[in-house]
């Protein structure tokens, strides 16, 4: 398994693994899936400064395929956290696994390769906002190294329910 940056091709791949998650649960608080324009549009706005990683498996037959024939396994990406420029340094992260490839290490061979890319990007802190009954993603930032540094009560509502978010944060050691 291996990373690399996301593609334009690679839309459809990305929209297989995400969708279900906005659909069927809790883990992201989008509730309306993306058409494959959207997700197309959704990869070039993080071509840059916010890249989206994904990784890709090209023995196992888990996955969507990507751009290159390749199975996609994962994405992670890092997006800005506010608008105002004081907050520049900081990003936003967000990582999803396949439901087939899960428990396989994909998520934190993505993480670590986001904490890496955002250090060479010079980015001070990442956030993670984390639905709180999302126990493997919660398991996955601590494991990388995040730490809980609150909770936010009830500021979700899906699937009827009013929802928990749990904010993690890791500061970039060389960044300090």
């Amino acid at each position: 398994m291996r990373t690399r940056l996301a593609e334009i091709a690679d839309a459809a791949a990305l929209q297989a693994i995400y969708n279900p998650e906005v659909l069927e649960t809790t883990n992201t608080f989008d509730l309306v899936a993306r058409t494959l324009a959207e997700q197309e549009e959704w990869i070039r706005a993080h071509q840059s400064s916010h890249p989206c990683i994904v990784a890709v498996n090209d023995v196992d037959q888990v996955g969507a395929t990507g751009a290159r024939g390749e199975r996609i396994v994962g994405f992670a990406v890092l997006s800005s956290f506010r608008a105002r420029p004081a907050y520049a340094s900081t990003v936003e992260n967000s990582v999803y696994v396949h439901r087939d490839a899960r428990g396989r290490g994909v998520g934190e061979l993505l993480m670590r390769e986001l904490v890496a890319t955002a250090k060479e990007s010079g980015y001070h802190a990442i956030i993670a906002r984390i639905v709180g009954e999302n126990e493997g993603s919660i398991r996955l930032h601590e494991k990388v190294g995040f730490t809980l540094v609150g909770t936010e009560i009830e500021v979700g509502r899906k699937h009827g329910r009013w929802l928990d978010v749990v904010e993690y944060q890791y500061v970039v050691p060389e960044a300090r």
